[in-house]
């Protein structure tokens, strides 16, 4: 399946993390909603890159996540 490039300005977006991260957390991620996208990134690193996924992509993500997909046994 081809992956569709589209240019996402994150320049004036707001990024938040998890309510469940804490205010201290260093090793984090923050998310943040733009038209059309999903931003991530490293709360280390705020001028670094961020990932960019379309809304159904991150919502399918966060879900498996809340399921327990990822989880090691």
């Amino acid at each position: 399946m081809a992956t569709k490039r589209f240019p996402v300005d994150l320049r004036h977006a707001t990024w938040f993390k998890s309510s469940k991260s804490g205010p201290n957390c260093d090793n984090c991620v923050e998310v943040a909603y733009v038209t059309g996208a999903v931003g991530v990134r490293d709360s280390k690193d705020r001028t670094g890159p961020a990932l960019v996924f379309a809304p159904g992509g991150w919502h399918a993500f966060v879900a498996s996540a809340r399921n327990g997909a990822f989880v090691q046994h």
